[in-house]
């Protein structure tokens, strides 16, 4: 129990620690939610997001996810040790426990990745509130809670871009970069992934921003494999694609198993047959060690007339200092040389 006490105490002053500065900073800038703690401290791998109050609603909330935790002989009791964590952070941050949110983090691979953990609530379900954009987030049903938080730069970076462009976002989850395009007043916003759950989500998170009161063109929801999506838009053309995959699937209703770093070169020479002249592709990769294989890239009967560009620590923001973030490369298709 010593030990448990004194992993409690390191985690309460780590958390005090690093919201003083961040507090500010997300006041300041606008930011919303932020990432508050993410194994500071090897002996409580915990994984901690603040979502600030918003009006109406609860007070302030943590989400806190443990990854798997080594033992020790004499280890206490998992519940207990999580449960004095809890308490630790609630006693810090003056929260309410229940206002803090616990979920396991493994390695999934597929349909897995998404997957429901536990029934939601309405409490549970908060709103964030990111540079003027709101998203809705679930801090219990799912492992993930719909806003990557890593990817708040990205957002703001697709919003200054998206003025009067046509946009395709593949993979798009609950469409959180879709918003930031709609509310950046893109000309028109495709989303497309293969879950209605999801999707669901992202007609919610444009709704909430009343961007589609009555219909939803210029923004549509699109169910569909985004393999297949891919294959059978040709003859369509994009001013901007947004490609944030998976980093593995094996799910059944996909075409075939799909591995990023293996199969990014052939998924991102398809999307770029479907981009416009002077357009730009957007590759997002959350995976270890990753990088770009250019030199793989086969845009199509125009030739290889791309400029590449790894922006990826142009979009680190304060939280993430020194933490890894997804690698992200803008891809723009030069215009043709006239003579």
């Amino acid at each position: 129990m010593a030990r448990t006490e004194t992993q409690a105490d390191m985690f309460a002053n780590r958390l005090l620690k690093r919201q003083k500065h961040l507090k500010k900073w997300a006041r300041r800038t606008g930011a919303g939610a932020y990432l508050l703690y993410d194994r500071d401290i090897p002996e409580v791998p915990l994984k901690v997001e603040y979502y600030p109050s918003s009006d109406p609603g609860p007070g302030g909330a943590l989400g806190m996810s443990l990854y798997r935790r080594p033992y020790e002989k004499g280890e206490d009791d998992e519940n207990a040790w999580l449960e004095a964590m809890k308490a630790a952070a609630a006693s810090a941050l003056c929260l309410d426990p229940a206002d803090i949110f616990l979920r396991m983090r493994e390695r999934q691979r597929g349909p897995a990745q998404y997957g429901r953990l536990s029934d939601t609530g309405a409490r549970a379900t908060r709103e964030v509130r990111e540079y003027g954009i709101r998203y809705r987030v679930n801090l219990s049903a799912y492992l993930d809670t719909g806003l990557f938080l890593d990817r708040r730069l990205f957002r703001a970076r697709i919003r200054s871009e998206a003025a009067g462009l046509r946009i395709l976002n593949l993979f798009c989850y609950t469409a959180s970069l879709s918003v930031a395009a709609a509310a950046g007043g893109a000309a028109r916003v495709d989303s497309v992934d293969l879950s209605n759950t999801y999707l669901d989500r992202a007609r919610e998170n444009f709704a909430v921003n009343g961007l589609y009161p009555q219909k939803e063109e210029p923004f549509r929801f699109i169910r569909a494999d985004a393999l297949k999506f891919i294959d059978g838009a040709k003859g369509r053309a994009w001013d901007m694609i947004i490609l944030d995959p998976p980093a593995f699937s094996n799910s059944k209703s996909m075409m075939s198993d799909f591995d990023l770093k293996r199969d990014h070169p052939v998924l991102v020479s398809r999307c770029l047959r479907l981009l416009e002249d002077g357009g730009t592709l957007y590759l997002s990769a959350a995976v270890n060690g990753f990088k770009l294989n250019g030199e793989k890239l086969s845009p199509g009967p125009r030739g290889r007339n791309v400029d590449i560009e790894d922006i990826t620590e142009k979009l680190r923001d304060e939280d993430f200092t020194g933490r890894r973030i997804p690698a992200t490369y803008r891809i723009t298709r030069r215009p043709p040389v006239r003579g």
